[in-house]
């Protein structure tokens, strides 16, 4: 098996990772769309990290910072590749992009739906918190 590869998503990648989202990612949100992707990439451009194997987009994260909190979204893993360290390898990514900018605690946005995610989120460390529920209001 070849090395795995992870590092910042870069303009010319944004069409793959909108199509590779529609393979690996559970559910859609209203900024999945290239405006709001190549938003997120102009503002913090190495917020959404991506993990390559062979030159394949094998897995994604985004790992926000905004100064205050670190947020997680879209790790998604290639359903071919999965069980195979790259969720991992993804998130350990990202934990250290938020210890190099000062965060101190990371928090993800998981589809209560998707166990499969659950198991992934819980085997590196992370827990749901009950007491929170997530507020929306679409801006639109």
């Amino acid at each position: 098996m070849s090395e795995l590869r992870i590092r910042p998503a870069g303009p010319e990648d944004l069409d793959a990772v909108l199509a590779f989202w529609k393979v690996a990612a559970e559910g859609t949100s209203i900024s999945d769309d290239r405006e709001g992707v190549e938003r997120l990439v102009a503002r913090d451009p190495q917020a959404l990290v991506l993990a390559e194997r062979a030159g394949e987009l094998v897995g994604t994260v985004i790992a926000g910072f905004d100064g205050w909190r670190c947020h997680l979204y879209r790790l998604a893993v290639h359903p071919g590749h999965r069980r195979q360290g790259i969720g991992g390898a993804l998130l350990a990514a990202a934990e250290e992009r938020f210890v190099r900018l000062g965060g101190r605690r990371g928090d993800a946005m998981v589809l209560t739906r998707n166990e499969t995610a659950h198991h992934a989120w819980s085997a590196a460390g992370y827990a749901p918190e009950e007491k929170w529920r997530r507020w929306v209001k679409p801006l639109t």
